[in-house]
């Protein structure tokens, strides 16, 4: 009974694999499946004559899997597992006395000379020892060391801000990510503790949209914290002990067409020209997911009446189409040259019928327009008259803008026009705008220059970072004003910001051109000198838990079209990749203004997308996300489009980890320092295992003047620090919920350094949800 079922177990095995594996081979695919499956089922029909050869073959079957598997993917671990798991188990039960004893003639069992155990058992003891080998190599890091910072140099800011204070969403409006703190460094962060946390009560409910996200940065200003919520409340805390001071809410409803429900900052305003008793002096403005720009009293969190209309300037003003939940403002707005500028998200591929993507300039007590800059109409920025309309469905900025006040510039990060993958039609601003990073004359709205990150983009990788701002020293010893722009690509542009031409290069490189017939692909594509982007994916690359679900995900491979990247998108189905989640995206990178490096978090994670004909788009149901997965409709436009990451039968990427790395660059000469695999499945599988794959996530850095770098972001719950300068993680802290916010760093009234993030999980990449903000610091002496 037992040798039965074991040769049964081979024989489905082998059928499984054969049928499976010959499509593959028709596909253009390895014949290993294919030849597998023929292996399993000779196995198996051996085992049921009680043949003993069945131990030789299979022992030689293991041996050569081992050597395909070594020459397709090295001694990398968690590739080879898939490969020789099920395998390597299978003919351990082989070697059992319940398998081999039962194997040979009647004869030669009675006597004792039942199957030799070594045919099979050489070769499995070969395989194990490679694969505990496998276990200890690291194929995917790639150690380094960044360079210690150039002589006399010192970080340039045109603000004079105390060191303990953060009062901007990247602590200056230069977007660094930088605090010249360095009370904690890497020989003491390990001692880090939990000083406080602080419970907001805004918990995501079973009625808000799958996208309800905690990704606030709080402000620090005096000794006072300021956030927001998911759902909007502004809450003040004492920035020593975690107390509430105060908290407003806003009273937002919930809207099931709303695609995000989010809120990544406040803003601060101080207003020198008030008296310093005068109500509203201090100013933190909210950005509401209704569409609404509120400004309350930083003391006490009442509204300022004396703002737009009673304090609450309505976004959706000048729209030219306003569906309820389409269009708000996800990130906090930028406040220079007393001009309060902000941009608004629009819903992803809903409908073409959508806001504008306008951004607009208020003056920052009154609320009253300055200026609008639409990327539809470019050269009318003066502000339209009563009954005017901006541009429908223009290129948005969702993310957060950067200005330098002494070039009175403005840096937007520009997104596509609705839908993403379709490209017909698009008017040559459009055209121009797209993917790109604007700068605006801070005082007109006037475009000063544009630098476009992808031509004809058909992929939705708009810009999602806020740039960074530093000067760069060249090698003839000047300073050069310059931006720092990571995209979804993996491209880092560092460009001159006074003109937007490139101070690492920039060339271009031919894009897979074959599109629907209704549409174009633009030649060729830039590409940087300074990137991370992957190499094209291939068959060997593809993953699973075993050899049935890996073997799936090849066929699925084939199956789609991919040209490598810029793989147009295709009614048979696309291979994205990087995919949607970007490379980078509104975690930006930090970048350290005297090292002069950037420290960031590469995410790789493919997608497919499929077009799918209007008439062919099934009636309103649940698969509807207009996100990043499941069916975007595109209303209006003639084709909708499913999209989500590129899985496997049980859910798992099809594409080989690692999903995620911490890396550094040198900014001065271009060169990537390092890049170490990041983040365990901890919080990934129903059991919860340590292994260190590299996971993706969505968040952002800090670096410290210490020398340490902190991030939370991956998909396992936890807070890290790093050695900036070789990129080791020197400490972890283990959260509550998902860490997909950005950290800050201040000193508190006894003048201690406090690392604080808030832990509130996303609805996108499904970590566990929450209301916490925890703030960190080395223990009292």
């Amino acid at each position: 009974m037992i040798l039965a079922l074991t040769a049964l177990v081979s024989a489905a095995s082998g059928v499984v694999l054969l049928v499976g594996g010959i499509n593959l081979l028709t596909l253009g695919g390895s014949p290993y499946y294919a030849i597998a499956g023929a292996v399993f089922v000779i196995v198996a029909a051996l085992l049921a004559m009680r043949r003993k050869e069945s131990l030789a073959l299979y022992g030689l079957f293991t041996l050569c899997s081992l050597a395909w598997a070594v020459w397709e993917v090295g001694f990398d671990w968690w590739q080879l597992g898939p490969r020789g798991g099920f395998i390597i188990v299978f003919g351990l039960w082989l070697l059992t006395p319940l398998v081999r004893r039962r194997l040979g003639s009647p004869a030669e069992r009675a006597d004792g000379r039942a199957a030799s155990s070594l045919t099979l058992g050489v070769p499995l003891l070969v395989s194990i020892v490679v694969a505990v080998y496998a276990m200890f190599q690291t194929p995917h890091d790639q150690p380094g060391v960044l360079p210690d910072p150039p002589p006399q140099v010192q970080a340039s800011t045109p603000d004079t801000i105390d060191p303990g204070e953060w009062p901007r969403y990247g602590r200056t409006q230069l977007g660094q990510r930088y605090s010249p703190l360095a009370e904690i460094t890497p020989a003491n962060v390990g001692l880090l503790e939990e000083k406080w946390r602080f419970e907001t009560g805004d918990k995501k409910g079973p009625k808000d949209v799958g996208e309800t996200t905690y990704q606030v940065t709080p402000l620090k200003i005096g000794n006072t914290l300021y956030l927001c919520t998911p759902h909007n409340w502004a809450i003040a805390l004492d920035a020593t002990t975690g107390k509430e001071v105060w908290r407003f809410d806003p009273g937002v409803k919930l809207d099931s067409a709303r695609q995000h429900q989010t809120c990544r900052g406040v803003t601060y305003f101080n207003d020198a020209e008030a008296a310093i008793d005068a109500p509203c002096k201090e100013r933190v403005y909210l950005p509401v997911s209704d569409a609404r720009l509120i400004a309350l009293d930083a003391k006490n969190g009442q509204v300022c009446t004396s703002f737009a209309n009673q304090g609450q300037l309505q976004l959706e003003q000048g729209m030219p189409y306003n569906p309820s939940g389409y269009y708000y403002s996800t990130s906090p707005p930028v406040i220079t040259a007393d001009k309060i500028i902000i941009g608004g998200a629009v819903n992803d591929n809903y409908s073409v019928k959508s806001p504008s993507g306008v951004i607009r300039a208020f003056d920052v007590r009154t609320g009253a327009l300055i200026w609008n800059w639409d990327s539809g109409n470019p050269d009318q920025t003066a502000p339209i008259g009563p009954g005017q309309t901006y541009t429908p469905n223009s290129p948005n900025s969702w993310s957060v803008f950067s200005t330098d006040e002494a070039l009175g510039l403005v840096y937007i990060p520009l997104g596509n026009q609705v839908p993403d993958q379709l490209g017909m039609n698009r008017s040559p601003a459009v055209e121009k705008f797209s993917s790109s990073i604007v700068a605006l004359d801070v005082n007109t709205g006037a475009v000063r220059w544009v630098r476009q990150t992808v031509h004809h983009d058909l992929w939705d990788m708009d810009v999602p970072a806020q740039p960074a701002l530093l000067d760069i020293t060249r090698p003839d010893g000047t300073s050069v004003p310059a931006l720092v722009g990571p995209t979804k690509q993996g491209d880092i542009y560092v460009l001159d910001r006074r003109s937007g031409e490139p101070l690492i290069p920039i060339e271009e490189v031919p894009a897979p051109q074959k599109t629907i017939p209704e549409d174009r692909a633009s030649p060729t594509q830039p590409r940087t000198g300074l990137t991370f982007r992957p190499p094209p994916l291939q068959e060997r690359n593809m993953w699973g838990v075993s050899m049935f679900d890996q073997m799936a995900c090849r066929i699925s491979f084939h199956k789609l079209n991919y040209e490598g990247q810029y793989t147009p998108p295709s009614l048979n189905g696309t291979l994205v990749y990087p995919g949607n989640f970007g490379v980078f995206n509104w975690g930006s990178v930090a970048v350290d203004p005297v090292r002069q490096v950037m420290f960031g978090m590469p995410t790789y994670l493919a997608f497919t997308s499929k077009l799918v004909p209007r008439a062919d788009i099934p009636p309103k149901g649940a698969d509807e996300k207009g996100s990043e997965q499941g069916l975007n409709r595109n209303e209006g436009a003639p084709y909708g489009v499913y999209m989500g990451p590129f899985l496997g039968p049980l859910g798992i990427p099809c594409q080989a980890p690692p999903w995620g790395y911490v890396a550094a660059a040198d900014l001065r000469t271009g060169k990537i320092a390092y890049k170490h695999v990041n983040g365990t499945v901890y919080d990934m599988t129903p059991l919860p295992l340590p292994f260190k794959l590299g996971v993706p996530g969505i968040g952002g850095p800090i670096i410290t003047g210490g020398g340490v770098a902190f991030l939370g972001a991956a998909v396992d719950n936890y807070i890290r620090a790093y050695d900036l300068k070789t990129g080791r993680e020197l400490w972890k802290g283990r959260l509550p919920a998902g860490g997909q916010a950005t950290p800050m760093t201040y000193t508190d009234a006894s003048g201690k350094q406090v690392v604080l993030i808030v832990a509130g999980g996303h609805g996108s990449v499904g970590t566990k949800t929450g209301d916490y903000v925890i703030a960190y610091s080395l223990p009292a002496k």
